[in-house]
């Protein structure tokens, strides 16, 4: 897409700190980290959500991913990494084109999550799991 920033990114239109780049997936260092190393992986191909991508699309992506948080983790020399994956706009996906955040961790940083768990209402778990199963078996 001509008006999308990580398009540009791939094409070389706009520079980046890159990490990797081969046919499926480019990842480069997040102009606006929540750490140092921040990292993100996105497709060389535009789509917006992860689930418009062909499985071997996405295959060939999230190939790298346990080699990029691996190089990550030893160059930052953070104890943990959260890797993260907003799907749409509801979602806080600010850009849309899919990317994955590789985010350093360090036990005095500053980011947290809301994390509000909630539960399921007797019955629902189960309706909910074979509703799905259906629908992957479409």
């Amino acid at each position: 897409m001509s008006d999308c920033i990580f398009c540009k990114i791939v094409s070389g239109d706009i520079p980046s700190a890159c990490l990797l780049k081969d046919d499926d997936a480019f990842a480069f260092l997040d102009i606006g980290p929540l750490a140092e190393g921040h990292a993100l992986l996105i497709p060389t191909r535009h789509y917006e959500t992860l689930d418009q991508m062909p499985a071997s699309e996405a295959a060939g992506l999230l190939r790298h991913l346990p080699a990029l948080v691996r190089a990550v983790q030893a160059v930052t020399g953070c104890t943990g990494v959260n890797v993260l994956q907003n799907n749409g706009r509801v979602a806080h996906q600010v850009v849309p084109h899919v990317h994955f955040h590789i985010i350093p961790r360090t036990a005095d940083d500053a980011w947290h999550f809301n994390w509000p768990v909630g539960d399921y209402p007797d019955g629902r778990m189960a309706e909910l799991a074979t509703a799905i199963v259906a629908e992957l078996e479409k």
